[in-house]
């Protein structure tokens, strides 16, 4: 399965599939067999980077898609 990366509205970015998520030093954090998981947008979450729902009444944003504009070269 791929990964697939959902922008929610209001809150967090879902990940589901098979992921890894490291640290700035490429440790790898503990998802003890997660293969779903939020993480913050906002920087409420006292478990940051992943989501804890503080966000809820505090972060609005309408998840809409749309196209990136060309890659510069």
């Amino acid at each position: 399965m791929a990964t697939k990366l959902t922008i929610n509205n209001n809150g967090s970015v879902k990940i589901d599939g098979d992921f890894e998520i490291v640290d700035m030093q490429g440790n790898a954090y503990g998802l003890q067999g997660r293969t779903v998981v939020s993480i913050c947008r906002c920087g409420l979450s006292a478990n940051k980077p992943f989501c804890d729902g503080s966000h809820k009444g505090h972060f609005e944003h309408n998840a809409v898609a749309f196209d990136l504009p060309p890659r510069k070269v």
